[in-house]
């Protein structure tokens, strides 16, 4: 098993984004949580945003609370209503003066099948894990004279299961939505996406009933589902100027699911280079 990271600060470079003005979307619990927490510990004046006001002064407090670190402030925003997003840009460049960084993160997923699904389903997921990022992303690029947007994706854009639809659509989306980007705001913004697999957050808990979860992570090259710190950091790294010539780009960060053709090889494998 390669070795789990809890802290979403675990790794953090230092002064890699001092001065800079980071709005991450979604970002009151979970994966936006850990991105927000991360770039902050790395310098980053942050603007923490969602809907819960207290989950998001949370956020907020935590960050505070880790010493020698960026500004934290919440701006709540419903990333479905248009002028949410507008304003949320704007109170980012207003509080820090610009806008260097933003995390499109905030997403909702629903349990139908194509041939299930409404078109209230379809517009719930559309508008929030889709519209939202093209908005959010036009808004920022106002306030930006160079940065970078990074798009949270999923792998249920190269590969999927039943009854998730449209939200295994719409990750493909934001996929191509990123190539779109990348050549628009080209060259005063770089625009990539993150790829997560699984990755142990409240709703993955709960979908994993006692045992599953050890089967899960057996089929996994790396022995083990991410954490929000795995996702953070490769955030941080696409976001920096360490990635100054990525752009347009998917970073699959799944563990290696995506590499694995039949699940029931790796655990078999596994046991007999054991017995060995």
């Amino acid at each position: 098993m390669t070795r789990r990271r809890e802290s979403p600060t675990e790794g953090a470079v230092p002064g890699r984004f001092a001065g800079e003005t980071a709005i991450v979307t979604g970002s009151t619990r979970g994966i936006g949580a850990g991105i927000a927490e991360r770039l902050a510990a790395e310098g980053a004046n942050v603007v923490v945003s969602g809907r819960s006001e207290a989950a998001g002064e949370a956020v907020v407090e935590r960050i505070a609370a880790g010493g020698e670190r960026g500004d934290a402030t919440f701006v709540r925003a419903d990333m479905r209503d248009p002028d949410d997003v507008a304003a949320l840009a704007e109170a980012a460049a207003e509080r820090y003066g610009s806008v260097d960084v933003l995390v499109n993160n905030a997403g909702v997923q629903t349990e139908t099948a194509a041939d299930e699904a409404t078109l209230d389903d379809w517009a719930f997921v559309v508008e929030t894990d889709f519209r939202a990022y093209w908005l959010a992303a036009r808004a920022a690029l106002e306030h930006m004279d160079r940065g970078a947007i990074v798009n949270v994706s999923s792998n249920h854009a190269y590969a999927t299961m039943p009854a998730h639809f449209p939200y295994n659509a719409v990750k493909a989306g934001i996929n191509g939505m990123t190539r779109s980007l990348a050549v628009d705001f080209g060259p005063r913004v770089r625009v990539n996406t993150v790829v997560p697999g699984w990755v142990e957050v409240e709703r993955t808990r709960d979908e994993l009933p006692e045992g599953r979860l050890a089967e899960v992570e057996a089929i996994h090259p790396t022995g083990r589902i991410g954490t929000p710190a795995d996702v953070a950091g490769a955030v941080s790294f696409l976001a920096s100027g360490d990635a100054a010539f990525v752009t347009g780009a998917a970073l699959l960060v799944d563990g290696g699911r995506g590499a694995v053709m039949q699940d029931d090889t790796l655990p078999d494998y596994r046991a007999r280079e054991d017995a060995e």
